[in-house]
């Protein structure tokens, strides 16, 4: 019998590795919040290791090494970048307002990709809207998810 057919290893001491999580190829900008939470997330991650090696779960380990190696990663590129207090153009960091045709108003804060949170109003700054908006000032006139809106306030 070929070798390429036997069992050379019990389940039991097979070791699983995942894939690594995928990292984008644009500069990993992050506002000081944002370094902040990949720290927190390292050290999160390192507790969640431990406990699922001393439980010898290795399941939860690999995934919590795959999402420390991501988390590690991110780290290691990272770019802070503070907010600059002029307020003229909208740029990374800032809250930029806008208001659409019919007078609703959407807040929205340009930040790294790791910590978007769309639900909350963190979009990344290489995300279309975030392009659309980077660079304007307050009265810009902006294409807005297919409507048209302009900026009402940048903080």
């Amino acid at each position: 019998m070929s070798s390429a057919f036997t069992k050379e290893q019990d389940d039991d001491e097979l070791r699983m590795e995942l894939p690594d999580r995928p990292i984008s190829p644009h500069r990993n900008l992050v506002t000081p919040e944002g370094f902040a939470l990949i720290e927190a997330e390292l050290a999160r991650l390192h507790k969640e290791l431990e406990a699922a090696q001393a439980q010898d779960d290795k399941a939860a380990a690999a995934r919590a090494a795959r999402d420390f190696r991501y988390w590690s990663a991110r780290r290691a590129s990272a770019e802070i970048v503070r907010p600059i207090p002029d307020h003229e153009q909208a740029r990374f960091g800032h809250r930029i307002v806008i208001e659409d045709e019919s007078g609703k108003r959407q807040s929205f804060r340009l930040v790294g990709e790791d910590e978007a949170d769309p639900a909350k109003g963190l979009i990344p700054y290489v995300a279309p809207l975030a392009k659309a908006l980077l660079g304007k000032s307050v009265g810009d006139g902006v294409e807005v998810i297919h409507h048209s809106a302009r900026i009402v306030e940048i903080g």
